[in-house]
């Protein structure tokens, strides 16, 4: 409830591809208020009993019906030029960690500080909107550990001690998220010799990541050789999750992704919707990892 404005005030009443939009949004505001107010009084009400993947859903369809495909777009735009720019410096800081350790340690961090930008939650959506996001000052302002679910060494120490096959990465947010978490957390399992599939929505979200636009991003990134900061991406493939919301449901991934992920013997789901809200107790049959800032009290 809390997080209706945000979406309809600060993003869909902005929107310039859709004609009348400042009403469209106050009638998105009020049927998706009234729907959630049913749900409250009438568990079985929209398909319910409610469940993250069910709110999500009905959000986005009421938007979707009004006319508004992607409210962030302006947004995610600004955001991937910003981080992009600063990608370089991003993995040649990690490059100049020489301890394996302490560098797995540093890309985690990296994902967990690039997570912070997720414009779903209403309380970030508020600091954004007055304050912009800094990537290295959230490295540094992470919470000290013991974090919530805080198995780092444990996966610190297999990081040394193995190297996977096949990594399948649910990817979330734009901006930071993507650009300077994921993709030096990516590039680095590459140089290792792992195969990377990064899974990307389908359809806009919120400030997901789509598809369409990390295959652009990894396009605009690459040097001159078509490297990743010096990293060979062969083995690298974007491919679409088939998804279509900012959680996920793993039984219904699109077809091809279920096929190239067949053999994966690493899977991680990254951020609060996919790998806190819809999967935290999914159990894999190879290894796995969860990772996410919560960012509700």
């Amino acid at each position: 409830m809390k997080s209706v404005p945000s979406f309809s005030r600060q993003r869909a009443e902005n929107d310039p591809t859709v004609p009348d939009a400042p009403a469209k949004a106050e009638k998105f505001a009020q049927r998706y208020t009234d729907m959630l107010e049913e749900l409250k009084k009438n568990p079985e009400s929209h398909g319910g009993p409610p469940d993250c993947i069910l709110l999500c859903r009905l959000r986005e369809l009421i938007l979707r019906e009004l006319g508004f495909h992607d409210i962030f777009k302006k947004v995610k735009d600004e955001e991937n030029a910003k981080a992009m720019s600063l990608f370089e410096g991003v993995v040649q800081r990690n490059d100049e960690i020489e301890d394996g350790e302490k560098r797995a340690e540093n890309l985690i961090r990296g994902i967990l500080a690039g997570n912070i930008f997720d414009l779903g939650s209403a309380q970030l959506a508020e600091v954004f909107a007055k304050d912009g996001m800094s990537f290295l000052a959230s490295c540094q302002n992470l919470l000290s550990r013991p974090w919530v679910i805080d198995d780092l060494d444990a996966f610190k120490s297999k990081w040394t001690k193995k190297s996977w096959e096949k990594a399948v990465i649910f990817v979330d947010n734009s901006g930071a998220d993507i650009i300077l978490g994921i993709l030096p957390f990516a590039r680095e399992l590459l140089r290792r010799g792992t195969k990377v599939i990064l899974a990307a929505n389908d359809m806009p979200s919120i400030n997901d990541i789509t598809y369409l636009e990390l295959v652009e991003i990894v396009n605009k990134l690459k040097d001159e050789n078509g490297k990743l900061a010096g990293v060979d991406v062969s083995d690298l493939i974007v491919a679409n999750s088939g998804n279509d919301l900012p959680v996920i449901d793993l039984s219904s991934v699109a077809p091809e992704l279920a096929y190239m992920a067949s053999d994966a013997d690493l899977v991680i789901l990254e951020g609060m919707g996919r790998g806190i809200e819809t999967n935290l107790y999914a159990q894999m049959k190879c290894d796995s990892i969860k990772i996410g800032m919560v960012k509700h009290p």
